[in-house]
């Protein structure tokens, strides 16, 4: 029952339904109808999390200290295996005391990130399109966010001197995310450069979200901003173990980076949670320490499903160039059509469920994104579904 003189805060008032949840709802209503739903929607990797992740973790939950508390900074061990994993994958070196936090996932990091930077009215450049958490952290905190629109024919990689001086001037923060969600575009290692050197004559905070650093494919290596130099004394990196390690529900991720930033972010978090439990700690360390033979795995599993899917999708219409990164495929509507249009014709003909690009910003309008989280047999029965219902480019 709604009580009329209970109201909500307006931060809370202002956001739009977060889209994720919003599909939850259509998915319910549909399955109500009889509808067999495949639900490529959410970034939600199907499978099980690798047994020698599992095998820690039962483990750890006979060590009774584990039972309690954990540290508020994480675990030393889980720590210095992410810094220990930096200096592998990328040649950075970390302090594990002070330059790597453990997190409830990144999104609960970089939503508070922004609870700990901004103060209302700042300004706080966010490309469109981009991932929800990086929007609707800094709205929340209040900001006053600018959104430069990503094109197609730029390639997707967000163009600085599309900024205006006078944003630039007043900016506090920009967040960016290469591989790139929605798009699954990837930026060449002279855009890092660029934009560090950017950010220090501004004196802009960089955030940069690396989710997807290991679903790379053909040889493809992303670029970690703090492989630039100078970029730790300006920003941070995030990153999940969800994608990569099939971890999504077991909510752990880490920021690395600038020591100061991070310090505001665990002081905010010490107001806020208890940390992560410290059996999840002990299985993220042990996934940190896996042999690179389960990255292959990973990588050849999600390029063997984007080579299967636009394979299909051209017999229907499409002609889309490979992604160099990510478990997505950017996809373009129809002419004549939108993307929520577009999402729900597609949810209603086929029960096929993708996410309307309009959701991750006003730069997503006309794509809709197409997650690679079902064996090539599940991703055949989606596609032979369109092509009955007559649905092509």
């Amino acid at each position: 029952m709604k009580i009329s003189w209970i109201n909500r805060a307006d931060r809370l008032s202002a956001l739009p339904p977060y889209v994720f949840a919003r599909l939850d709802e259509l998915k319910i209503k549909a399955r109500e109808q009889g509808l067999d739903l495949i639900d490529l929607g959410m970034g939600n990797p199907d499978g099980a999390t690798p047994q020698p992740i599992i095998d820690s973790a039962k483990e750890a939950l006979n060590i009774t200290k584990y039972h309690g508390y954990p540290p508020f900074e994480g675990t030393a061990n889980f720590r210095q295996a992410i810094a220990n994993w930096y200096q592998r994958r990328y040649q950075v070196d970390l302090s594990a005391d002070s330059e790597a936090l453990p997190l409830l996932g990144s999104k609960e990091g970089l939503s508070h990130l922004a609870l700990a930077y901004i103060n209302p009215g700042d300004t706080v450049i966010v490309p469109s399109p981009s991932y929800p958490a990086h929007y609707r952290g800094p709205a929340i905190a209040g900001a006053n966010i600018y959104a430069p629109i990503l094109k197609a024919e730029q390639d997707w990689v967000l163009d600085l001197k599309s900024i205006p001086e006078d944003v630039a001037q007043k900016a506090k923060i920009l967040y960016f995310n290469y591989p790139n969600n929605p798009t699954s575009a990837t930026a060449p290692r002279s855009f890092f450069e660029e934009v560090v050197s950017w950010a220090k004559h501004y004196e802009i905070m960089l955030v940069h979200d690396l989710a997807y650093a290991e679903l790379a494919f053909e040889g493809y290596e992303p670029t970690s901003l703090l492989q630039i130099e100078g970029a730790k004394d300006i920003g941070v990196e995030f990153h999940t173990l969800s994608k990569t390690y099939n971890m999504a529900g077991w909510r752990v991720g880490f920021v690395v980076g600038n020591s100061d930033i991070i310090q505001g972010l665990r002081t905010l978090k010490t107001n806020l949670d208890y940390g992560i439990f410290s059996v999840i700690q002990t299985a993220a360390q042990t996934a940190l320490q896996l042999p690179d033979t389960y990255i292959q795995e990973v990588q050849n599993r999600y390029q063997q499903r984007r080579d299967f899917v636009i394979d299909r999708l051209s017999k229907l219409g499409w002609n889309m160039q490979p992604s160099k990164a990510t478990m997505y495929l950017w996809v373009q509507v129809p002419r004549n059509s939108n993307s929520t249009d577009f999402a729900l014709d597609l949810l209603q003909k086929t029960g096929v469920v993708v996410t309307p690009g309009n959701a991750f910003g006003e730069g997503g309008e006309g794509y809709v994104r197409l997650s690679l989280i079902a064996d090539c047999d599940r991703l055949g029965e989606a596609l032979k579904r369109w092509e009955n219902a007559g649905i092509h480019y």
